[in-house]
C-alpha cells in the first residue's frame, strides 16, 4: 500500500512538472509572438507623406493624366537614353540605387546625395557642371525615383567598396556614424526666432495643421516632389531648406553638410519604408 501510494506520488509530481514545462513554453511562446506583433506595430506606424495629402491632391497624384510630374519623368528618361545608358545600362537596372542613398563618397568623409552623384557623373562629360537644382538633375532623379518606387530604403554603414580601402574602411564606418550622429542632433536641435526643432512638429505634432498643411511624420519617401506652392520638382535638398525658412532660421547653402547630415539621419529613420516618391505636395 505504501509503495502504491509513494508511486502514486511520483507520478502526480512528474505530471505537475509536466504541466508547469508545458505552461512555461506556451508563454514564451505568447511573449514571442507579442513581441513580434508589437514590432510590427511599431513598424505600421510610420507613415509616408501621402497619406496626409486632401483627397483632392491624391486624386491628382493618382491621375497621371493631370500629374505634372509626367513632365520631369518623361525628360528624365530621355536624358537617361541619351547620357547615361552607354554606362550604366537600362535605367531598371539601377532601381535598387536610389533608395541606398546618401553615402559617403570616394574620399570616405562627405556625404554624397542621389543629385550629387547626378552632377558628379554628368561632369566628367560635361565641363558644363550643373547644379542638384537644375532641370536635367531632378528629371534624372526623377526617372530613376520612378523606377525605383516601391523598393526599400536601405541606407547603412558603408562596407568595403573598390573606391574604400580595407584599412580605410573602418574609418570611414566611424565617419558614417558620426555625420548621422550630427543628423540625430540637428533633427533634435531648436533653431531660428521660432525656436522649433524637427522633432517637435514631425515626432510631437503629427496630423496637426499648420498654414494649411498636414503636419507629416517627416519620412523622406515620396522625394523628389512636385510641390504647389514652388509650381516645379525639387529635391530634399531644397525641402529641408524650407523648413529652415519656416522656423525662421539661417539657411544653409544647398549641398551643405548638415543639409546631408539630416538627409542621412531621416533616411536611417525610415529604413526599411518603400519609396513612393516622386510625389505631389501642397
Amino acid at each position: 500500500m505504501k509503495l502504491l501510494k509513494a508511486a502514486l506520488g511520483i507520478l502526480l509530481t512528474l505530471q505537475v512538472c509536466e504541466a508547469f514545462a508545458q505552461i512555461a513554453q506556451i508563454a514564451q511562446i505568447a511573449q514571442t509572438t507579442l513581441a513580434t506583433h508589437t514590432t510590427q506595430i511599431l513598424q505600421d506606424k510610420r507613415t509616408s507623406g501621402s497619406v496626409y495629402l486632401s483627397k483632392q491632391m491624391q486624386e491628382l497624384q493618382n491621375d497621371a493624366t493631370r500629374n505634372p510630374i509626367s513632365l520631369w519623368q518623361e525628360r528624365g528618361q530621355s536624358l537617361w537614353q541619351g547620357q547615361c545608358k552607354s554606362c550604366h545600362g537600362e535605367i531598371n537596372t539601377l532601381k535598387r540605387s536610389a533608395a541606398t542613398f546618401p553615402r559617403l563618397g570616394s574620399d570616405g568623409k562627405n556625404l554624397v546625395n542621389l543629385e550629387d552623384q547626378i552632377v558628379r557623373c554628368q561632369s566628367r562629360q560635361n565641363p558644363t557642371v550643373n547644379t542638384i537644382e537644375s532641370e536635367e538633375v531632378i528629371s534624372l532623379s526623377t526617372a530613376l525615383h520612378q523606377a525605383a518606387k516601391n523598393e526599400l530604403i536601405a541606407v547603412t554603414a558603408p562596407v568595403i567598396t573598390t573606391t574604400i580601402t580595407q584599412t580605410s574602411a573602418p574609418l570611414a564606418s566611424d565617419s558614417w556614424q558620426t555625420r548621422l550622429k550630427s543628423g540625430e542632433t540637428l533633427y533634435q536641435t531648436r533653431m531660428g526666432r521660432m525656436n522649433l526643432a524637427c522633432m517637435h512638429c514631425h515626432d510631437q505634432k503629427v496630423g496637426a495643421q499648420m498654414r494649411a498643411d498636414t503636419i507629416s511624420q517627416g519620412h523622406p519617401t515620396g522625394f523628389p516632389i512636385y510641390r504647389m506652392s514652388w509650381q516645379t520638382m525639387g529635391t530634399i535638398d531644397r525641402r529641408l531648406r524650407a523648413c529652415y525658412s519656416g522656423v525662421q532660421a539661417t539657411i544653409p547653402l544647398p549641398g551643405s553638410a548638415d543639409l546631408r547630415d539630416l538627409e542621412l539621419y531621416l533616411k536611417v529613420r525610415a529604413n526599411g519604408m518603400p519609396l513612393d516618391g516622386p510625389s505631389i505636395r501642397r
